[in-house]
Formats: C-alpha cells, structure tokens, sequence
C-alpha cells in the first residue's frame, strides 16, 4: 500500500475489482466550468467506481451548499452505494485534485478507516489509456457504521473564537483577490472580502499543473510565506467548503495536525452579520 494519503493509478489498475476497496469518484465543478459531473460519469468512469454527490448526501435543509449530512442521512447513502467504514476507499476527481479532497475528509469524518485520494485523478487514468466503463453501477448494498468526528469539522462559531485566538489560525482557500474582496462572490447575497484575522493560501498554490498535491516541502514554503505555523492548530476554510478540505490535506501532508475544515466556510460567514475585512491579511 502507497504512502497515505494518496494511491497511484497502478495501485489502482492492479485492485480493480478488490472486494475490500471502493472506488469513487466525487466531481463537483464550479459553476464556470459549465460541466455536468453526472454526465461525465455516466459517459466514462473507473471500472467499479460509484458516484458521490456531495450536492445530494448533503444537509439539503441547511440552505447552505453541499453541508456534512447527519451520519444516518450519510450512513444510508453510502452503504447504498456499496460501501462499509472498513473497506479502503479511494476517491478521485474530474480535475486531478480539486473536489477529491472533500469526500476523502467527509468520508474520514464519519469514521471510514481508511480512505486515499487517486494521485492525479480521473485526467492521469485517461492519459494513461487505463479501462474505464460507462452507464450507472448497481453496487450490492453494504453496510456503513458512521461516526461523526467533530473534532474534524468546525462551525461558524468555532471560527468566530479561532479568530480571537492567539493559538488557532484560520487559513482561507480561495483566490486571494476573493479574499481581498476585490472579486465578487459567486453566490447571491454573500458579501466580498474576508474573515478579520484570517489568513489566505489560494488553493491553486497547493497543486501542481499535472493535477497532483504539492510535494512536502513546497507545501512547507508555501504555509510559511502565507504566515501559518504548522505546529499551531489550524482551520480552513474557502468558498463553500470544498478547497478548504484540500487545504487541509495539504497542511496534513505539510506535517501539520489534522486541521479543522469549516462546513459552512464562506457561503455562510459572508453572509452572515459577522464581521468582514477586506485588503490582504494582517
């Protein structure tokens, strides 16, 4: 087995169809992208895979996008999909890492023991001419024992005491003229700019053109040039909650803890009365 958190695509190729590994491809795309995830699985997937949509095994009810559902709502879905808290999992994306990262956190927050990310994704298998099949699966149910770890997840007023904290740094994901509040937001009604104190790594920093992770020690330098202390606990969060769960893979591969991942992040905080700054971080 490869170093977590990610497996290779010949690891991959050579456990298709492993009893005991659950394949999933977990695509979401920004609304710029003009991309339809469903038909793009439906048109060509891993042999195997299983389709996450994190816009569907969701909190539907919280009006907020693509929140962590309860463990039962999640527990359903995934057994429903043929997939148990002990089998490993491995999650992969139509970008090579973009929206990966926030299935293989949510998988991890509801007690799954072992999940892995597929190192340049759903690009790399293509490139590579690996097999790949189309249609919608019917995998045999199984069952999924979930276990809500809320030490991984945060809510708004965590951040809220995080960012009067001199011991917990809040690091925001998305681009930083978002972060400045120079670029407005993709969502109605949510305001520009940033939390007060919050610090601001673009997740496009954390990805190298071929579509895998950053290597350690890029990760390093660039957590450092962004003023966050590895040793110091850490929250992400981005635009929805998505990059921020790629933010904090990437502090995790950097040598950092297990960061805490802001469900609701910006979607919710902007448009909340909390309070917004704008300008680069202080």
């Amino acid at each position: 087995m490869p170093n977590a958190p990610f497996v290779t695509t010949g690891w991959l190729a050579d456990h298709l169809g492993a009893p005991d590994v659950a394949i999933v491809e977990g695509s979401w795309f920004l609304p710029s992208l003009n991309r339809d995830p469903e038909a793009e699985f439906l048109a060509a997937h891993i042999p195997g895979a299983v389709r996450f949509d994190i816009n569907t095994i969701a909190d539907t009810a919280s009006g907020l996008p693509h929140m962590l559902p309860s463990p039962e709502v999640f527990a359903q879905a995934a057994g429903a999909l043929g997939i148990s808290d002990d089998m490993t999992i491995v999650v992969y994306d139509g970008l090579g890492l973009f929206s990966a990262p926030r299935v293989w956190w949510t998988f991890r927050a509801m007690g799954a023991r072992d999940v892995r990310i597929l190192d340049g994704g759903f690009p790399r298998w293509r490139a590579e001419d690996r097999p790949v099949e189309s249609g919608q699966p019917l995998p045999a149910p199984r069952v999924f024992e979930a276990r809500l770890d809320r030490a991984a997840v945060a809510g708004i007023d965590d951040v809220s005491a995080a960012l009067g904290s001199t011991e917990t740094q809040v690091v925001d994901a998305r681009p930083a003229e978002r972060f400045r509040g120079e670029a407005p937001e993709p969502r109605p009604g949510v305001r520009p700019g940033h939390m007060p104190g919050s610090l601001n790594l673009p997740f496009g920093e954390l990805v190298s053109a071929d579509g895998s992770l950053r290597g350690a020690a890029d990760l390093k330098a660039a957590f450092d040039k962004a003023g966050v202390d590895l040793n110091r606990p850490i929250v992400t969060t981005c635009g929805s909650g998505v990059t921020a769960a790629l933010a904090a893979l990437a502090a995790e591969v950097a040598g950092a803890p297990a960061p805490r991942v802001y469900d609701g992040s910006w979607a919710e905080w902007g448009s909340s009365d909390r309070p917004v700054a704008s300008g680069p971080a202080k």
